[in-house]
């Protein structure tokens, strides 16, 4: 084994070790029921053979679970009254509590989940405005450690991890929204196709519970959703890129927002431990990346901090020779930002030198501005009534 792979490796397991410092809190119920949403099947398996059942039981509930969204063992009718009734004495088939929920004017939804130790997440469902379908932008944290000074969002202390069955619940509960199940299946469309996993958190530093929630997402007998339908963002985590990429291969975006080491270390500070050189060579190696896969470059355009034409140029020769697109983006301000969006003509003129070289760079229009749903802004409602309560003493 080379150095560089050893060191790779023994970073792995730091990050994993230090995951496990803000670990989410048991799936058991105060009343000693245990939740079985976020479980493997395995770990299905195994709870039904630990209750005196056949492990097929597990494929039922599967089914019930993720397939057709049902959350009353008393409505499962392929399973008999007295099994329904045992289930019900010693599970719970969870969801999150909305603590509140906005619709946006441009139909974007936000909800406020609240957990069973009282934390809050935000989650957002951003509907294409061409097609009956969207993406649902899902949080892996409660707060954040990435502290990037453009971000909202980073504003708000990690205070821990989410686990399984809180990451593919905020999915489940959006889809109990929307009245979308069962699992839409023969070519359906589906409203809730697509998921990316860009909203409060790092995903790559919970990576095991993220891991976790997405192989239950993406198992045929139940979501079903397509390893293609589902994106995961980074700002840059790289020891733990490749094994994202060799065990889910789901699409990758990375906050990349700067082209040199001295601007990104400023603002996404992540930059300091991981520089540019080894972020590109990992995203060089990220298997299944293609034209019909390509790795998308979030880059938030900052008002004459990072969005010249220069860097534009910077930026192609970055990516060159990468199946890549650029989604640039307005920066959405928020008080005490020390920033300001670029200037309209200045966006265009960077997006128009990067599609010059060949790459794909939409500007992204900002959506759910009106009720703090836009990239960047997400930051749980208690959080911010806490900071008003300061902020008025």
């Amino acid at each position: 084994m080379s150095d560089a792979a050893e060191l790779s490796g023994s970073e792995r397991e730091r990050i994993l070790a230090k995951a496990a410092l803000f670990a989410p809190p048991p799936a058991t119920l105060p009343d000693g029921r245990r939740d079985l949403v976020g479980l493997s099947r395995e770990e299905l398996e195994a709870e039904m053979v630990a209750i005196g059942e056949k492990p097929f039981r597990a494929r039922q509930l599967w089914h019930w679970i993720y397939h057709q969204g049902e959350t009353d063992f008393a409505r499962m009718p392929t399973i008999a009254k007295p099994m329904q009734a045992k289930l019900a004495e010693r599970f719970v088939v969870g969801r999150p509590e909305i603590a509140a929920e906005q619709t946006s004017e441009d139909t974007t939804r936000k909800w406020l989940f609240r957990w069973r130790d009282g934390q809050q997440v935000e989650t957002v469902y951003i509907p294409s405005l061409q097609e009956d379908r969207g993406a649902v932008c899902i949080s892996t944290q409660v707060g954040c450690t990435l502290s990037c000074t453009f971000c909202h969002t980073g504003t708000q202390k990690l205070v821990r991890n989410l686990g399984p069955a809180e990451i593919v619940g905020q999915f489940m509960a959006a889809r109990d929204s929307y009245g979308e199940w069962p699992s839409p299946k023969d070519g359906t469309p589906r409203l809730l196709s697509n998921i990316v996993v860009m909203g409060m958190g790092e995903p790559l530093y919970n990576y095991a519970n993220t891991a976790k929630a997405l192989k239950i997402v993406m198992d045929h007998e139940g979501i079903g959703l397509s390893r293609r339908r589902i994106t995961l963002s980074t700002s840059g985590v790289v020891p733990m890129m490749d094994r994202c990429g060799a065990e889910l291969n789901v699409n990758l975006a990375v906050s990349l927002h700067a082209v040199t080491n001295e601007l990104r270390n400023e603002i996404v500070p992540l930059n300091r431990k991981y520089p540019i050189e080894e972020l590109m060579a990992a995203c060089r190696r990220y298997p299944g990346a293609s034209n019909a896969r390509r790795i998308t470059f979030e880059y938030v355009m900052l008002r004459g901090v990072n969005d010249s034409e220069a860097e534009a140029r910077e930026l192609v020769r970055l990516i060159k020779g990468l199946p890549a697109k650029v989604n640039l983006i307005p920066f959405n301000p928020w008080p005490g930002s020390p920033y300001q969006t670029s200037k309209p003509e200045q966006v265009r003129r960077f997006a128009e030198i990067v599609e010059q070289a060949g790459y794909s760079s939409p500007i992204r229009r900002p959506r759910g501005r009106d009720i703090l749903a836009a990239c960047g802004q997400l930051k749980t409602a208690s959080e911010r009534a806490r900071k008003a309560k300061v902020d008025a003493a």
